[in-house]
């Protein structure tokens, strides 16, 4: 038997071209089939080598109308930014869903960044409110990059960030970068609580912790905000959880998963809706102006192998990547 795979580097995976505008469809696709009930994807188990803050996460998918099938292996090291490495590295292997074979082995970190703040995006486009103008970031990495980015696309009224890092030099950093990029006001805030107050959508994206000691309470939360928590529940209180209108998660069985088997979510209420559910139609989305949503995302198989599915159209077209035997 002779057979061929597609590798994909991350310069290679990134020359594609691939839009933001894009993936957000994609992912938009992917939350309504979720939504439907046609796809298939266990929640994600882990090992936690380093520390028990760093992981590495098996997360297995299959979207048969996309005709992506496949598993990302993607870690997530905090130590790394003291070693000058990325938090979050990932690779990617999209099999043949008729034979099982693998098509393509790919940088799967491009794919991580840009798909995680599509979601938020179509998270947004649901659940905020349209005329939402300033953001809060708390988190000022690859995914406060990839979420301004992404929020962009969606609400058009957006005209100012007020961001927060623990990191001064990573704050400085994004607040020079993102304005020049968006030719929006980027304002750096000295706490989580300015970032939050008075923010129409506010988005957390730091390192996912075993222990966190959580800051955001219910009362920083202006009425009408939509939150989007990217980070488990590193960020946000007990109180804010609860004090919600009402809770989303990207994945109710994943996240029920975490609290059972991995000490995360403690602290959730009981009622929390699958954002599939929205964007199928069988749940509403925002209800009045007035609403405080919040979302758990924790970053879903089925949106990686969706997204590696149109990079790989692209690369065979461009003829783009190396084949390798297997």
């Amino acid at each position: 038997m002779h057979h061929e795979f597609r590798y994909l580097s991350r310069g290679q995976v990134e020359s594609l071209g691939m839009s933001m505008e894009e993936v957000i469809e994609v992912v938009e696709e992917v939350f309504r089939l979720k939504g439907e009930g046609r796809c298939e994807m266990p929640p994600k188990p882990g090992i936690h080598p380093e520390s028990p803050d760093s992981f590495l996460h098996a997360m297995p998918g299959y979207v048969p109308d996309l005709c992506g099938a496949g598993i990302k292996w993607v870690s997530g090291f905090p130590v790394n930014r003291e070693r000058g490495l990325p938090y979050i590295c990932a690779t990617l292997i999209l099999n043949d869903p008729e034979t099982g074979l693998p098509l393509a082995i790919m940088d799967g970190t491009w794919i991580t960044a840009v798909r995680t703040g599509a979601a938020t995006a179509v998270a947004a486009r649901y659940l905020a409110r349209p005329d939402s103008r300033v953001m809060g970031m708390l988190g000022c990495g690859v995914q406060g990059r990839s979420n301004l980015a992404a929020l962009r696309v969606v609400l058009k009224e957006m005209d100012r960030v007020k961001a927060y890092d623990i990191d001064p030099e990573a704050l400085r950093r994004y607040v020079e970068e993102m304005s020049g990029r968006h030719g929006i006001r980027v304002d750096p805030v000295e706490s989580p609580k300015e970032a939050v107050e008075g923010a129409d959508v506010i988005v957390t994206a730091g390192p996912i912790l075993k222990n966190p000691e959580p800051v955001i309470q219910d009362d920083w939360i202006a009425p009408g905000a939509f939150g989007c928590a990217l980070d488990y529940d590193s960020y946000w209180r007990a109180d804010a959880f609860r004090g919600a209108d009402r809770l989303f998660s990207d994945d109710v069985t994943q996240t029920e998963y975490a609290r059972a088997h991995k000490g995360f979510f403690s602290s959730l209420p009981k009622s929390i809706i699958d954002f599939g559910d929205v964007v199928a139609g069988k749940v509403p989305g925002r209800q009045s102006p007035t609403e405080r949503l919040l979302s758990l995302h924790q970053g879903l198989a089925l949106e990686d192998m969706a997204t590696a599915v149109r990079i790989l159209r692209l690369a065979e077209s461009k003829g783009v990547g190396t084949m390798l035997p297997l």
